[in-house]
């Protein structure tokens, strides 16, 4: 390909020595849109990105360079960011810390795409959010969870009219995340995650997720009922020593959306996985249910809804796993990747991106109400 018709646009990427931001980000979305010629922009050119890591260890910066072949990095932040090369800020950094580099960037005039939670507090992501917008940057969070497969199968139905009416939605997520007091069985993820003072919490991580999956998915969520659990109150840390669990590792709730439907999430690190993938969403509708899950979506009509006959004294004659098919959501890159792709486009042709800081905001918002709920024992309106 002539480089007559390549765009370059660099991209600095802060914090992605971390597993997501190394697999998700890095591995399988920017460098997976150079090593197939970068973002058609549908006018014969296309955009190729060009990162730089940077971060605060500079061993680990190079270590990353080096195993997949990225040439710049720097530990000096403020100097990049002072770079006119560089017009995209993106950030996988520990929540805690997130704001203070969005601030610095938007100062420096970089359009803002971020991990989420983008905070721990609702108030600083609003504040993030409106920093971004008075700066006249343009602004994203990874909202990822809506190109995966099993969700694309399901848009396809609902926008197809198979469920008529939805009715409910149950969900579950959740494995179990070994304590690390078996010595053949080490904890599979950090420390921190178990911490409240570092940001983690199982509500703050996932309630942020289902707020734009149940917003995108079933309707604008209007209320929450939420119960939190500490299951698991010591664990064993990165240093073989064993820590206090000051965060959530489970959350229990109940959303109600504007358009009436009620959906339960259960979320839990505590959970032994006996279902078809690590998150099932069953949505129940007048004319047809679904099991969706992250990969794939089996369906059910109301023609092919068995009728069940209650007898506690023989085993039920009935299938139930029968009946069911798989929807084909079409073809699927990674949902990382794809949600990158149309954030480049954003940036370079203005095209529409409307998961932006402020949406991202909203998850936050969310994990604070569920909290609320969690204390008072009452229904937040959202």
């Amino acid at each position: 390909m002539s480089t007559e018709n390549i765009e370059r646009i660099g991209v600095i990427m802060n914090g992605v020595t971390g597993r997501m931001g190394t697999n998700q980000h890095l591995a399988r979305s920017i460098l997976a849109i150079r090593e197939q010629g970068g973002v058609e922009l549908g006018d014969g050119i296309r955009l190729m990105p060009e990162p730089i890591l940077t971060g605060r260890n500079e061993e680990k910066l190079k270590a990353l360079a080096i195993e997949y072949g990225v040439e710049k990095y720097s530990t000096d932040l403020d100097a990049v960011l002072a770079d006119d090369s560089y017009s995209i800020f993106f950030d996988a950094s520990g929540t805690p810390y997130r704001i203070g580099f969005l601030e610095r960037a938007i100062a420096a005039g970089k359009h803002i795409y971020c991990e989420k939670p983008t905070a721990v507090d609702p108030s600083e992501a609003f504040r993030i959010a409106e920093i971004a917008e008075a700066a006249g940057v343009k602004n994203g969070t990874v909202q990822d969870k809506l190109w995966l497969p099993g969700i694309q199968a399901f848009l396809k139905l609902r926008d197809e009219g198979f469920f008529g009416e939805i009715l409910s939605v149950r969900g579950e997520f959740g494995y179990w995340v070994f304590s690390g007091h078996d010595e053949n069985q080490a904890s599979q993820r950090p420390s921190w995650n178990y911490r409240k003072e570092d940001g983690g919490g199982i509500i703050i991580d996932m309630h942020c997720h289902w707020r734009y999956v149940i917003d995108n998915l079933f309707g604008e969520i209007s209320e929450v009922f939420t119960h939190a659990a500490t299951h698991l109150p010591e664990r064993i840390g990165e240093d073989g020593n064993p820590y206090q669990c000051t965060a959530d590792d489970a959350a229990y709730a109940l959303f109600k959306t504007k358009t009436g439907v009620v959906c339960q999430f259960n979320s839990s690190w505590d959970v032994r996985v006996r279902r078809d993938d690590l998150l099932t969403m069953q949505v129940d509708g007048t004319k047809g249910s679904a099991i969706v899950g992250l990969r794939k979506c089996w369906a059910q009509s109301l023609g092919n809804t068995p009728r069940p006959v209650w007898n506690p004294d023989v085993d039920s004659p009935i299938d139930y796993y029968a009946n069911w098919d798989i929807v084909d959501p079409g073809p699927c890159e990674n949902a990382f990747k794809v949600q990158w792709e149309l954030f480049l486009k954003h940036i370079a042709r203005d095209e529409p991106f409307p998961w932006s800081l402020r949406e991202g905001a909203k998850g936050v918002d969310l994990a604070a109400k569920s909290w609320e709920s969690h204390k008072t024992g009452s229904w937040i309106k959202v």
